[in-house]
């Protein structure tokens, strides 16, 4: 799915549905007693974000969503069903979060208790008005402050339905995003031609939350992870890193506007030559890290380029098909001033990552935590990314550009960059977050000029057979690598 905002994902004219949970539901749910299991690190680290920039008066939604249609007349009592089936197949939409003081409890409402209400918004005849109103709506429903977080709505017309659904990221993440279409349309079909649904047994993200905890609060500040972590941290002035090009902020200034880009960068015979060529070394993940360090470095003429790069955390099989926010990060750093070109980059990163993956199995927050850094959050950002997704494995990838879908990212306030890659069967798209000022404007679209034609220029005019890896062992690049982002995706 490619990567943009509600505003660019071509809205149409139609009549809007919204589902909620139903009140009956929601008032059973928080009454409940609290779930023993507690929320991940990076929930925790999201929601007290969200409340810290909430506190210095003001209000930054960070939801993700998924758009895509459905094609012919649609029975909404089908469309309903099939929404409530996938929500109670994935627990962590059921469960929220309430404060006791200053610590987060969960609650978990039953399997049975889940109920849908359906309410006819009306007709929208202009598309730019229905594009603002359903941004309104999703930033009241899928707030990272309040349960339920998430809200579906249907844009019906005779010929297709539009389905655009919004989920505070504390939910999920880009692979949980990328999913949706093909998740809720194989449920919808199922149920309008009389067939079975699928019913085959999804793994709980609450679950993953407990596990994932308890084996970070084994790890003291003695571990090796911590010290280095300590050290790049260290390095990095004592800050997780930023994007290392000038952005134009005031320094001490307040959280500026954003601007979203978002482009095909290059087409799918440009996307496959480059990947080929950086494969010896862990494929395109590990050849835009490489462009990247040496782009930002003739820009911003930092001599080592630092950054945490977002890796997957769905090691088993359990958490596959499973909707949750599965995003840990790696520190890396380049020394790209000693980069004698693209193919020196390459291998710079290709060692990095070789030897620093293993650091995002530890949740960041704890590392933070354990190194005894508040780190008080002033930007709904930590850091800034570049994150690199190759969605062509995932199901029903091939129909997204009929079906038009889009996977949606919030655009409001932060002083970070944040940059998504993602390999389409047409060619790799760039989406990229950053503060809305003129420098920024420029240098980043400067960035993504760079690119296009580093990237070209590999494709087109490298040698067939690239330098390997001393090792001679190349690194598969995570299939399901996806980005952070407080929002970030």
């Amino acid at each position: 799915m490619r990567i943009t905002d509600i505003h660019g994902c071509e809205v149409r004219p139609g009549r809007l549905v919204e589902w909620s949970l139903d009140p009956a539901m929601v008032e059973a749910a928080t009454s409940q007693p609290d779930d023993s299991r507690p929320p991940a690190y990076v929930q925790e680290s999201h929601i007290r974000t969200a409340r810290s920039v909430r506190q210095d008066g003001l209000f930054v939604p960070t939801w993700l969503g998924a758009a895509f249609d459905i094609l012919g007349p649609v029975d909404l009592d089908v469309l309903e069903a099939a929404l409530r089936t996938w929500t109670l197949r994935h627990e962590t939409l059921r469960s929220g979060f309430r404060w006791v003081d200053d610590e987060m409890r969960r609650f978990t409402a039953a399997p049975d208790a889940v109920a849908l209400r359906r309410e006819v918004v009306g007709d929208f005849p202009d598309a730019e008005e229905l594009s603002h109103h359903l941004q309104d709506r999703f930033d009241v429903e899928a707030d990272a402050l309040g349960w339920p977080n998430f809200l579906y709505t249907a844009v019906v017309r005779p010929e297709s339905t539009s389905v655009y659904m919004a989920f505070d990221h504390s939910n999920v993440d880009a692979y949980s995003i990328q999913r949706i279409p093909a998740e809720i349309h194989e449920l919808y079909s199922a149920r309008a031609e009389g067939r079975t649904e699928e019913t085959a047994p999804v793994g709980s993200y609450v679950d993953f939350c407990e596990i994932e905890r308890a084996s970070a609060d084994q790890v003291d500040d003695t571990h090796a992870i911590v010290a280095r972590w300590r050290e790049f941290i260290t390095r990095c002035d004592g800050r997780l890193p930023a994007f290392p090009v000038d952005l134009g902020l005031e320094p001490g200034g307040g959280l500026p506007e954003q601007k979203l880009l978002y482009k095909m960068l290059v087409d799918d015979a440009d996307a496959a030559a480059f990947s080929a060529y950086c494969r010896p070394f862990g494929g395109g993940q590990v050849g835009i890290l490489a462009a990247t360090s040496l782009i930002v470095h003739d820009i911003g003429g930092e001599p080592v380029y630092r950054t945490v790069v977002p890796l997957h955390t769905r090691a088993k099989s359990r958490w596959a098909d499973s909707v949750g926010w599965y995003v840990g990060g790696a520190p890396i750093e380049i020394p790209v001033a000693q980069a004698r070109g693209f193919d020196d980059a390459l291998k710079m990163v290709h060692g990095a990552l070789r030897a620093n993956k293993a650091l995002a199995h530890l949740p960041i927050a704890r590392v933070l935590r354990l190194l005894g850094s508040d780190f008080r959050p002033t930007s709904p950002d930590l850091y800034s990314i570049v994150s690199f997704v190759d969605a062509r494995d995932i199901p029903g990838a091939r129909q997204w550009d009929e079906l038009r879908a889009s996977a949606l990212l919030r655009v409001s306030y932060g002083d970070q960059v944040c940059a998504w890659f993602t390999r389409l069967h047409g060619g790799l798209q760039l989406a990229i977050r950053y503060p809305d000022t003129a420098i920024a404007h420029k240098n980043i679209h400067r960035y993504a000029e760079q690119l296009h034609e580093l990237i070209t220029s590999i494709a087109r005019d490298a040698p067939a057979v690239p330098p390997r890896p001393r090792s001679e062992r190349p690194v598969p690049a995570p299939r399901l690598s996806s980005e952070v982002s407080q929002l970030s995706l």
